[in-house]
């Protein structure tokens, strides 16, 4: 039944009831007895809390509609409001639900082409790093070296200075290029990848240890990519704001992996021993991680570790032939490639 319809019959009951009453044996004297002022009091206060029963039963479904509307975000999909209550309300909860469903796949859409768009704008930075930048000081610490065997006794250290300088520049420019486009993950695979991301990070005050499970199901390059940047970022967090000296990255296949029926997955977990999240304020970084989750259907979790520090989980879920197509997600063509991906290579080959 309609609200309306709810509200007025429930409206037209009273009014009805009081129009027999009035028309009937019952009379009202003047002045007004106090027997006939408590029948009359009885029967409004009647009245009165059908009439708000029947309002919170009716208007509930919208209240839980705006809590929903409130707390509602892109990067944690999947929440939605329960569709229940009068047609009319019913109507408006189906259509907010459907409105979320497209704003999430239209942001995924515009999340991969933006993230494709900067992977390919890493590229071309990292290839003019090396090929340009590094080639030149490249050219001037040869330049140097030739002028260090000419120049007097007194100037060789300052040239000797200068060779370490460039040294140094060259070495951290190297270290820029790798990290704007990690060749290693293109030539040698994901597992070398993460070693070298991990060895990369092990300083004079940080330590990072590495467990990396070698008989991982199939993952497309797509997964790989997010796997690495997920591991890249949650190490940089460590580093800069968490405060520890330990840390721990570990890659791993999972069975019955969570939203995948039961099917097998992969879980990376980048745990450190810091000052843990507190009261966790997400910035960009934490967003991107999100957002490269939801580009593959993985879910991504930040949080307390056990005892102490901060866990970074990325669970992705694979089902049964990913061999033959990749990492499946909802939404996928029948060649394994979730649309969102589709949209960034198009876009990225538009480019």
């Amino acid at each position: 039944m309609s609200l309306f319809r709810r509200i007025f019959l429930l409206n037209a009951a009273g009014l009805t009831v009081a129009t027999a009453l009035l028309l009937g044996p019952v009379t009202v004297s003047t002045p007004i007895l106090p027997g006939e002022v408590l029948v009359v009091v009885a029967g409004l206060a009647v009245l009165l809390v059908v009439n708000a029963l029947v309002l919170r039963i009716g208007l509930a479904p919208l209240q839980r509609l705006g809590r929903a509307m409130a707390t509602a975000d892109l990067l944690h999909p999947g929440a939605r409001a329960p569709v229940t209550g009068p047609a009319e309300v019913a109507g408006l909860i189906t259509t907010y639900n459907t409105m979320l469903d497209r704003l999430e796949t239209e942001r995924a859409t515009s999340s991969a082409r933006a993230l494709s768009a900067q992977e390919g704008e890493r590229r071309r930075i990292s290839q003019e790093l090396h090929d340009e930048v590094g080639q030149t000081l490249t050219a001037v610490l040869l330049q140097l070296k030739r002028v260090a065997d000419q120049v007097p006794g007194e100037l060789r250290e300052e040239v000797r200075q200068a060779q370490e300088a460039t040294r140094g520049s060259l070495d951290e420019i190297r270290r820029i290029a790798r990290r704007l486009r990690p060749g290693v993950l293109e030539e040698l695979g994901l597992h070398s990848a993460l070693r070298s991301l991990a060895a990369e990070f092990t300083t004079h005050g940080l330590s990072v240890r590495h467990h990396l499970d070698g008989d991982l199901p199939p993952l497309t390059e797509e997964t790989e990519l997010v796997v690495y940047r997920v591991a890249q970022e949650g190490l940089t967090n460590t580093a800069r704001h968490a405060g520890a000296d330990r840390a721990e990255l570990r890659l791993r296949r999972v069975v019955g992996a969570e939203g995948d029926d039961g099917g097998d997955g992969v879980e990376l977990l980048v745990r450190d021993n810091g000052k843990g999240p507190g009261r966790l304020r997400e910035g960009a970084g934490i967003s991107g991680m999100r957002e490269r989750a939801l580009l593959i259907g993985a879910a991504l979790s930040v949080g307390a570790g056990p005892g102490a520090g901060t866990d970074v989980r990325l669970r992705i879920s694979t089902k049964t032939g990913a061999s033959e197509t990749g990492v499946s997600t909802t939404g996928a063509s029948e060649t394994g490639v979730p649309p969102q991906l589709r949209a960034a290579t198009a876009f990225e080959g538009d480019r």
